[in-house]
């Protein structure tokens, strides 16, 4: 009999509302049908987060994250949940980077995203960008919990500021759990405001794109992965179960993409 995880809880992820910033969700559910093809019974966006369902070639089901507004912009929370079944395909991008912005009154905005695959379920977590500009102030979370055989490719690229500008302060927290042990737990503060040596070199040593891959496979379990550098300011590192993390510097978010692309060609 196959069994279903519980739906991504988005009430709990959300904070107190407070009359300033826009409050939206947006929800993926991903199944099997009767012939093997990955079907979509949820696909729900609200305000800025409009999920549009794109083509796909075989059994995986392939969804675009559109912005339909400007932001996050300060005092906003966004909340992004995606459900993967056991036996589904989903591959999940956006259209556009995603640029935090400066809100009226100074509050900081949020983007919670959290992502649930079942064993035997797969989900490809690729979107674009996260561009942090000066003036904004934006706490992102990303948690993802993967059943005993599933698999996970997930991509995060942070760039602080636009050509020729200061950044704003962001804050990451991103946390991957496999068959219930967390594997990788990981902050990281950025711009004005955060904890002294944020630029120094022992973090960013003055570059303005940083970006992590996670690839968690079964075969990771027996194969193993060697930690390995992938150039002056990128390694590969095994992680506490079947899975492997590239964490990358780069001066800008294209050279960024070239050495996670690559990483990805290595680990597939």
């Amino acid at each position: 009999m196959t069994s279903h995880p519980p739906a991504p809880n988005l009430t709990a992820l959300s904070p107190p509302q407070s009359p300033a910033g826009v409050h939206a969700r947006a929800r993926i559910s991903a199944r099997p049908d009767a012939h093997g093809r990955t079907v979509l019974p949820v696909l729900h966006g609200e305000g800025p987060l409009a999920l549009r369902r794109t083509r796909a070639t075989g059994p995986e089901a392939h969804v675009t994250l559109v912005g339909a507004m400007s932001g996050p912009l300060g005092g906003d929370h966004l909340a992004v949940a995606a459900e993967v079944a056991e036996g589904a395909r989903l591959s999940v991008g956006s259209a556009a980077a995603t640029i935090a912005l400066p809100g009226q009154d100074g509050a900081p905005a949020r983007y919670d995203v959290s992502l649930t695959v079942a064993d035997g379920a797969e989900l490809h977590w690729l979107p674009e960008q996260l561009i942090s500009v000066r003036g904004s102030e934006l706490r992102v979370t990303t948690r993802a919990d993967i059943g005993p055989g599933g698999r996970l490719v997930l991509r995060e690229e942070q760039v602080l500021g636009r050509t020729g500008e200061a950044p704003g302060l962001l804050h990451s927290r991103l946390t991957v759990r496999h068959a219930g042990r967390t594997i990788l737990d990981q902050e990281l503060s950025c711009g004005p405001g955060a904890p002294a040596g944020w630029d120094g070199p022992a973090v960013l040593a003055g570059h303005r794109a940083v970006g992590q891959l996670i690839v968690v496979r079964p075969e990771f379990a027996h194969e193993g992965v060697k930690p390995v550098m992938l150039g002056d300011c990128a390694a590969l590192t095994p992680l506490a179960g079947p899975g492997a993390l590239v964490t990358a510097l780069a001066p800008d978010a294209l050279r960024l993409r070239r050495i996670l692309d690559d990483a990805l060609n290595r680990l597939t």
